[in-house]
């Protein structure tokens, strides 16, 4: 069952729509906050999606279709899992948290399909940023690699609606990724897989985690067998794709 709720009580720049979110979303969400409490350790507040069913297009808005203010705890894909493990650092109580969400979803605060941060890139690009770019700090072997984000091969887009944006985007090849780098790393970091594709800046992305066995990618995965928030290896996830950006955030 789905239920719409106001958005916070407090009035922020853009007045906040409702939110769209389940029973069993809203009670996730709730045990969630609870649970946290005052505290920010992207750690333990990300292991609280451990297991968590992957779910693609839980998102509702395009270039026809209004934008919605979603918010799915009880099934989400590597970026939603980002969004939400990033707001719930962030927050005190659920109107904390749908404030926080839309500063970290969507550019000055406006929820709108145009204003949704649809690449990775745009938590560090936009302002004020999400998170600060530190791939070319980790490594002398960083490559930075001109795009144009949302522009496919064919001459088209990627996201009908919204513009080709021009952006340098900076990474470590995987054979670059050696221990100095992974040393550099910080709980908590983000961890995207470089796209080859000059439309697209990364493919995945993951939490950065330090676990006893060893650095781990906490990442809600569609791999056959996982299809739900796991903890990858990082060295040996690192081995499967053909680099990593790196955005550590702002708070």
């Amino acid at each position: 069952m789905l239920v719409t709720v106001a958005g916070p009580s407090i009035t922020p720049a853009h007045a906040a729509p409702p939110v769209r979110i389940s029973q069993a979303s809203a009670q996730i969400l709730d045990s969630m906050l609870a649970t946290t409490g005052d505290s920010s350790d992207a750690a333990s507040i990300s292991a609280q999606f451990l297991g968590t069913p992957y779910g693609a297009n839980t998102l509702i808005g395009s270039a026809t279709e209004p934008e919605q203010l979603v918010v799915d705890v009880d099934s989400v894909d590597c970026f939603t899992y980002a969004d939400y493990v990033e707001a719930l650092k962030r927050s005190d109580d659920r109107d904390d948290f749908v404030e926080n969400l839309i500063d970290i979803r969507y550019k000055n605060g406006e929820v709108t399909f145009e204003s949704r941060k649809h690449f990775f890139t745009d938590w560090s690009a936009s302002s004020p940023a999400v998170a600060t770019d530190i791939t070319s700090t980790l490594s002398s072997e960083a490559v930075a690699s001109p795009k144009n984000l949302n522009s496919t091969d064919a001459g088209g887009v990627y996201l009908p609606g919204l513009p080709v944006v021009a952006r340098t985007v900076t990474y470590i090849p995987s054979d670059a990724v050696d221990a100095s780098v992974v040393d550099r790393l910080r709980t908590g970091d983000y961890v995207g897989a470089y796209a080859t594709d000059g439309g697209l800046d990364v493919t995945h992305v993951g939490i950065v985690v330090e676990s006893a066995d060893g650095p781990v990618l906490r990442n809600a995965s569609s791999l056959p067998g996982d299809d739900r928030v796991v903890d990858s290896p990082l060295i040996e996830y690192v081995q499967t794709v053909p680099g990593i950006v790196v955005l550590r955030p702002v708070l």
